[in-house]
């Protein structure tokens, strides 16, 4: 069986453990994005991960992991999403080619990964991803409805430089491995914030633990 074929079969197994149902050219589409990361991942670096085998489960199935926790809170209506630290566009494109009808922003520092999204969301034909280059804490608010993060800093750190990002009633989520619980007692113990909700997340695929948790300010402090 063709590299090809064996990645489509995958990913529709891994669709139907996660209970997805996508548009009918998501598959096709994410197939795409994958060769496309992998084609600019020679020149300019953009993940560690260079298997194609591997990069189809630690950043597809991974970002594919965390869609129907954000399904089930937004209900599939029209949503903004803040991809912080966005990388290669993970989870953001993966979210983008997976929702057509939500706006998703992937911001990132690094030029060179904010060049790759847009010419990925181009390539693909994705007209609901916007990349952002520049300093997250340094920005205007985009005012969207989930910021959220992937491996990005520090829950600390997340909300220091993404919270004026969310929009009034947005909320804050972060993709995680194990659970972090120094990271909470840091950030609870510093900070007017606190992990409101975690989910734990399956990848498909992949043994290790994978959490998503929400922040909220602390009841005294909550709007």
């Amino acid at each position: 069986m063709a590299p090809d074929t064996q990645f489509h079969t995958r990913l529709l197994a891994a669709q139907r453990v996660l209970g997805l149902d996508l548009p009918p050219d998501a598959t096709e589409r994410l197939l795409a994005y994958l060769q496309q990361l992998q084609h600019w991942n020679k020149a300019y670096n953009l993940t560690a991960v260079r298997d194609p085998s591997e990069m189809l489960v630690q950043h597809v199935f991974d970002s594919l992991s965390v869609l129907p926790a954000l399904q089930a809170r937004r209900a599939k209506r029209p949503t903004r999403i803040a991809d912080m630290g966005s990388g290669a566009g993970l989870p953001g494109v993966v979210l983008a080619i997976c929702q057509p009808g939500w706006q998703i922003v992937c911001v990132d520092a690094v030029g060179k990964k904010t060049a790759f999204i847009r010419q990925a969301a181009g390539v693909l034909g994705l007209d609901n991803v916007r990349a952002v280059h520049g300093r997250i804490e340094s920005m205007p608010s985009l005012q969207t409805d989930i910021v959220i993060s992937r491996a990005f800093a520090s829950l600390s750190d997340f909300v220091r430089v993404a919270a004026h990002h969310r929009a009034s009633d947005g909320i804050l989520l972060a993709m995680k491995g194990q659970y972090p619980l120094e990271e909470q007692q840091a950030l609870e113990s510093s900070t007017d914030w606190r992990v409101k909700a975690h989910t734990e997340l399956h990848v498909p695929e992949m043994a290790a633990h994978r959490c998503l948790l929400e922040l909220g300010l602390k009841e005294s402090h909550d709007c």
